[in-house]
């Protein structure tokens, strides 16, 4: 991956993450690594738990289908599986949402997309 691609990268993490917390998220990880994969940001508000996959693009066209593969989602539910786990969470729900970013000569279009993909194995609410 180039540094320009990187730096893209972080730039929209940052971003996000920001958006995140004016919206009173409190940002709990970024880049959360395990064996399974990677999770971009990890925030909670009340008893929500999200976890973000943020891309970010130079161009206008983002199909998430391409974007997030199925491959890459079961990736991200293990890798939030290990997470929650590993933290005395108590009756908290989740959600799985993408963050897409479209950098237009350093202006940034954001699409935020709740929900983006489930994990039926995973119930819905963690029971700690």
């Amino acid at each position: 991956m180039s540094k320009e691609r990187m730096a893209l990268g972080k730039k929209g993490e940052e971003i996000i993450a920001s958006a995140l917390a004016k919206e009173g998220f409190r940002i709990r990880e970024m880049n959360y690594e395990t064996r399974y994969g990677e999770i971009d940001i990890i925030a909670s508000k009340e008893d929500l738990l999200v976890f973000v996959e943020v891309k970010a693009r130079k161009t206008q066209y983002f199909n998430l289908s391409q974007v997030i593969s199925y491959p890459k989602q079961k990736k991200i539910i293990k890798t939030a599986f290990d997470y929650i786990t590993k933290r005395p969470l108590r009756d908290c729900s989740y959600r799985f949402d993408v963050a897409l970013l479209e950098n237009s000569k350093g202006s940034y279009t954001i699409t935020y997309i709740k929900n983006a993909f489930t994990a039926p194995e995973m119930g819905g609410i963690f029971l700690g």
